[in-house]
């Protein structure tokens, strides 16, 4: 049975996910930005959490781990090749290993660019992926670390999974990639559509997160590199799409 996921606000724009197996009363959480607001739903819902699955070391997805452990003891779990700079970790994985979650087996994915040794989260029974700063509603993640060409395969192979499959990313930006993303693909009747109802949501204090891969495929310019009319509308007609997305991560860091 797929199981049951919660979205959390935390800090100013940060969200955490809960993801609960029923049948085995197994729960994770999927980073940690701060304890309160995670704290307060566990209690409210009666779970008891068993893993904590850290993406990526920055400040705001960890550090509210200690304050979530001294009420619940679960593993924590994180990539192998981040591991120096990742709070200690129970579990230590690495691309194309599996996690046992209640019975579901979730799939390990690196996806390096935002920073490296970044890892994303894939349930495939529930359909769902959690990619925090990487693959981001209607945008990606800064280039701290990576180059364009390793965050553009990390794109790639989250852009590779099935179309239904929900992403949960790491923050609420979505209205401000919106704004970016009608300056790339002006002529997208779908981002056109998508940027009305992202302003609508926004307006009802409606989160945008998660979203729906099909949708990121069909107006996320950073999954677009390839389209004619994002080429064109960048000066870039026949480019490299590698090339094409490093322009955009470019405009969108100047805009």
């Amino acid at each position: 049975m797929p199981q049951t996921i919660v979205t959390i606000p935390c800090l100013a724009d940060n969200y955490a996910f809960l993801i609960h197996d029923a049948a085995s009363g197994d729960t994770a959480l999927v980073d940690a930005p701060e304890p309160g607001p995670i704290l307060e739903e566990l209690a409210n819902r009666g779970w008891r959490l068993s893993h904590v699955l850290l993406t990526h070391h920055h400040w705001d997805h960890v550090d509210g781990l200690a304050g979530i452990l001294e009420k619940h003891p679960a593993k924590v779990v994180g990539a192998s090749a981040d591991a120096e700079r990742l709070p200690p970790l129970d579990v230590s994985l690495s691309e194309g290993d599996t996690l046992i979650i209640g019975g579901e087996a979730a799939q390990i994915i690196d996806v390096s660019g935002h920073t490296m040794g970044h890892i994303a989260f894939y349930f495939p029974d529930t359909g769902v992926v959690f990619t925090a700063d990487s693959l981001m509603a209607l945008g990606c993640g800064r280039l701290f670390e990576g180059p364009p060409e390793v965050m553009f395969d990390s794109l790639a192979k989250l852009a590779a999974l099935p179309p239904q499959t929900i992403v949960c990313s790491g923050h609420e930006y979505t209205e401000s990639n919106a704004k970016f993303a009608i300056t790339v693909d002006p002529d997208n009747p779908a981002l056109k559509q998508r940027v009305e109802k992202i302003r609508a949501d926004r307006a009802a204090n409606i989160p945008t997160v998660p979203s729906i891969l099909s949708d990121e495929l069909a107006t996320n310019p950073f999954l677009r590199g390839h389209d004619p009319s994002v080429q064109a509308a960048v000066g870039m007609q026949g480019a490299d799409p590698v090339e094409v997305f490093a322009e955009i991560r470019r405009r969108k860091d100047n805009f």
